[in-house]
């Protein structure tokens, strides 16, 4: 089955979204500190040189759909912006940051190279008009209660609001309690959209709530759902990557250990060369069940 063309446009000058490499998001959960951020980010920006990565920094100022309310959430809008300032200042990396209430998207805006709405939020379309009406990329993650044919929705209001650098994640579907499960049929079917598909290779692996107070994870998977969302034809991968996951403020579970990171990002470039080389036969679009 051959890949669906879909548009190919530029985040930041040197990073793509749906060209002939996929593109990396990766970083914190939350910011912890401007230290560790930064620490983190320069990390990631020395292997983007050494590898040549398609890469995006991400890091969320504020965490508000946190289990508990003792849970941590971040420094706020105000510090979090002057803190992901720093680092694209002192790295260069472009930066990916969540917006969670429609007078938020201008800010970030002035920072972000790519305003994130968060699954739990995707179907808001004050707060997805707003971002759109920024002229910056939007990404937009699946919530966990949608098909991914709902998604045109999503899609629609983005681009009828002005956006037109969408892109689309795939971060796993409610099934009972505390889990998740990855039908790949989605990155196929979010593509025949027009716009590239991203795959969530940490949230897709999370417990929600499954650890009573906070949300659990089975890290031991990201290798294995990553793997099989790039022969799925996957045009990126989002990933939360802490240097000590056990002591991560948020979603330290489910985090991939940042020692892990470059190795895994060569096996991912191969498998989406591969799938793309081998991808030649006529192509049905996947139509709506």
């Amino acid at each position: 089955m051959s890949l669906q063309a879909i548009s190919s446009f530029e985040l930041a000058p040197g990073v793509t979204a749906g060209g002939n490499a996929p593109l990396f998001i990766a970083g914190p959960c939350v910011i912890e500190s401007e230290a560790h951020a930064l620490a983190l980010a320069l990390q990631l920006a020395s292997w983007r040189r050494e590898m040549r990565l398609n890469l995006v920094f991400k890091a969320s100022f504020d965490k508000a759909n946190r289990t508990s309310m003792k849970s941590y959430r971040g420094p706020g809008m105000k510090k979090g912006l002057e803190i992901l300032a720093k680092v694209k200042r002192e790295t260069g990396l472009c930066i990916l940051t969540d917006v969670h209430l429609p007078d938020q998207a201008q800010e970030c805006a002035k920072v972000a190279d790519v305003l994130q709405v968060p699954a739990f939020l995707c179907r808001q379309t004050d707060l997805l008009a707003a971002c759109a009406r920024t002229g910056k990329a939007v990404n937009v993650k699946k919530g966990q209660f949608l098909s991914p044919w709902d998604m045109a929705h999503v899609v629609e209001k983005l681009v009828s609001s002005g956006c037109s650098k969408v892109l689309l994640t795939e971060r796993g579907t409610s099934f009972g309690y505390n889990n998740l499960v990855v039908d790949m049929r989605s990155i196929e079917v979010m593509r025949g959209f027009g716009f590239p598909v991203i795959f969530d290779a940490t949230h897709s692996v999370q417990l929600p709530g499954g650890a009573g107070g906070a949300s659990g994870g089975q890290r031991e998977f990201i290798r294995v759902l990553s793997r099989s969302a790039a022969a799925a034809g996957a045009d990126g991968f989002f990933m939360e990557v802490h240097e000590a996951p056990e002591r991560a403020l948020s979603d330290g579970p489910n985090a991939l250990p940042l020692q892990d990171f470059p190795g895994l990002c060569k096996v991912l470039q191969a498998f989406h060369r591969l799938a793309r080389e081998g991808s030649h036969e006529p192509r049905d679009r996947a139509p709506r069940p």
